[in-house]
């Protein structure tokens, strides 16, 4: 999710500019990537299914069933066990929350104070991981992977010190990532190749119009634009309007002051000002908002026209001297939000990167990044007696507090089962929402800022075809889908990465990655943290079974023109449901510029004696290395007094 942009920013970033992201989409001579696979494809045998291997499962994922009703008792009805089983285990520090921030809390924790440090890491899902979950498909003897939730490595320029220094601690540094765009195909938008062909696809009478070529460089006028916008299934008039917009063949505000314009541009939505500047009809707007949602995830309604076009918005040429000046940081900003890289799993081998090198005995012959997409991991070992740090998974934290002996109690309910551990010390890297109810005796104030913020939900699918040949003959790797339940369509990361062997061509088995967001539709009352709990409350309210028949029917319509049927060429469903998803980042429309110190995530993170908080939340941006950075700061807090 991208950074708000303030003033300052503005400021700052319209006197760099960079020729990036608009130039390179309209295309450049990118050297086609080696052919790294073998001569005949290794066979990946599934893991027994008498195992306990959670990447494999299908269905409904991400918040399943099992994982967040204790949470919802605590934190709807104030309801948890009345007595705990203490257990004879104590720890130097647990940690609460096993996605990226709580295993990176546990890493840096462990090289500071040593291998023999004892840690335990609970989480209330089945895997770890958080959101970087990993999904995994067999068929015939081939391995798929794909994306279970956060996927992107963006450039490491960003990185703080600490952050850099894990990512190489874990073999992901400059070198190997130099290694992994190589081994990136070309034709990969989604892992940020953005001369890759892709498209858009649009609902007709005969199924889905779909228009490729490089559709992201049309919604900036590049090249042949005019000719993408005609194929669209719109009225002349309205396609008129587009190609306007885009080429920036007029200034929509023309006739107002240059400070009438900054002030307009810091207080209008975005889609509000396509409305009436643009003259676009509210039909169209999804069209425009499709690249928003999956930046920022939410939509042009809830972002000012500043924000829409420094976050994925297109029409950054069509305000005159204001715009120009504007698409000097619009294009800085897009060209590091799409300067990304992923594994075939995105982020979960960051995950399980971090994992094997707190317990090693998960995946014992495991080299590293190198491998890391094939290494079996073996789950049992997570939590066994003996290992200095255990990974204790389906347990939901309910109550952490100073028990008055210099020790921390650490209360959760694991299959049923109310459990009570110590401490030292402990970091809580779930979400800020629930640090409350976890913890009572904060101050009031403490209790806000940590319940300010509302997580953005979404969902990503994951579907097993039988084979390629249909999806071919859409003649690009991503379409957007603006009218759709799934507004993102992908092949799944076909990356040569980790040992990764990703399908040679349409007669093998794929995996279709597919992204909704419940942050669409009209402009709504109310703030945008309203609406977000209102989209959350729909993903849980959707079931599996819904979700399947959207995913059925779009594709269907999408590919059925090229022989595709849904009845015989799904293979299998993942439905990663993330209802607590992005951290929230502040927004223009909504949301003061606090002073340095006094934002509410800033008042929220402030450590509350032996316990320390480290999660996006904290620092109200969801990206990977700012996950790290909390982690460092919290166990930075916790090890001064030790």
């Amino acid at each position: 999710m991208a950074a708000r942009v303030t003033r300052r920013d503005f400021i700052n970033g319209v006197a760099i500019g960079t020729g990036g992201l608009l130039l390179h989409a309209c295309g450049s001579d990118v050297p086609a990537p080696e052919n790294f696979w073998p001569d005949n494809p290794t066979v990946f045998n599934p893991p027994d299914s008498s195992a306990y291997y959670p990447p494999t499962l299908t269905g409904m994922r991400g918040s399943h069933k099992g994982s967040f009703e204790v949470a919802h008792d605590l934190a709807w009805r104030g309801k948890k066990p009345d007595e705990y089983q203490a257990l004879n285990e104590h720890y130097d520090l647990v940690v609460v929350g096993a996605g990226v921030s709580g295993l990176a809390a546990a890493w840096y924790y462990r090289k500071k104070m040593g291998a023999d440090a004892r840690i335990l890491i609970l989480d209330n899902h089945d895997d770890f991981g958080g959101h970087a979950k990993r999904n995994e498909f067999h068929q015939d003897g081939r391995m798929m992977l794909s994306l279970g939730g956060a996927q992107n490595i963006e450039a490491q320029s960003g990185y703080s010190d600490a952050a850099r220094g894990l990512m190489e601690d874990i073999g992901v540094d400059a070198e190997f990532l130099q290694d992994m765009d190589r081994r990136t195909p070309d034709d990969l938008f989604l892992a940020g190749k953005l001369d890759a062909d892709n498209g858009v696809a649009i609902p007709g009478p005969d199924g889905h119009v779909t228009v490729t070529g490089n559709w992201l460089a049309s919604m900036f006028g590049g090249k042949d634009h005019e000719e993408a916008v005609r194929s669209l299934p719109l009225s002349e008039t309205e396609q008129d309007k587009l190609i306007d917009f885009f080429a920036g063949n007029r200034d929509f505000l023309h006739g107002l002051s240059l400070s009438e314009k900054w002030d307009y541009i810091n207080s209008t939505s975005y889609n509000r000002y396509l409305v009436d500047k643009v003259g676009l009809a509210e039909d169209t707007l999804p069209i425009l908002n499709v690249m928003i949602i999956h930046l920022t995830g939410v939509s042009g309604w809830n972002l000012t026209v500043l924000e829409g076009m420094t976050m994925g918005g297109s029409g950054i040429k069509s305000m005159g001297w204001v715009g120009k000046a504007t698409a000097d940081l619009a294009e800085m900003l897009l060209d590091s939000l799409l300067d990304v890289q992923m594994f075939p799993d995105g982020n979960a081998s960051i995950a399980r990167l971090l994992v094997q090198k707190l317990i090693p005995a998960v995946a014992p012959n495991m080299q590293g990044p190198q491998d890391v997409a094939i290494a079996r991991f073996d789950y049992s070992v997570l939590d066994q007696d003996g290992n200095a740090t255990r990974l204790r998974l389906n347990s939901t934290a309910v109550g952490v507090r100073d028990n008055g002996n210099d020790q921390v109690e650490v209360d959760y309910v694991r299959k049923g089962k109310a459990l009570r551990v110590t401490a030292d010390h402990c970091v809580l890297a779930c979400y800020n929402a629930l640090i409350p109810h976890l913890c009572p005796e904060m101050s009031a104030a403490q209790k806000e800022g940590l319940s300010y913020g509302v997580k953005t939900p979404f969902v990503y699918a994951n579907v097993q075809l039988d084979n390629g040949h249909a999806y071919s003959k859409l003649n690009a790797s991503l379409f957007q889908c603006p009218y759709d339940p799934f507004q993102w369509v992908s092949t799944s990361p076909n990356s040569h990465i980790g040992g990764y062997e990703p399908p040679r061509g349409p007669d093998d088995p794929m995996v279709m990655f597919m992204m909704h967001s419940p942050m669409t539709g009209p402009e709504q009352p109310g703030s945008c943290r309203d609406q977000l709990r209102f989209g959350r409350h729909n993903i849980y309210n959707t079931s599996f079974a819904d979700y399947e028949q959207q995913i059925r029917d779009q594709l269907q319509s999408m590919l059925g023109q090229h022989g595709f049927n849904h009845e015989t060429d799904i293979r299998a469903i993942t439905v990663n449901r993330i209802p607590h998803g992005y951290a929230y980042a502040y927004l223009g429309l909504y949301d003061p510029e606090w002073e340095e110190g006094q934002a509410p995530h800033e008042i929220g993170r402030a450590q509350f004696g032996r316990i320390s908080i480290a999660n996006t939340d904290s620092e109200a941006t969801a990206l990977m290395n700012l996950a790290f950075d909390a982690a460092w700061r919290a166990v930075e807090e916790q090890t001064l007094q030790t």
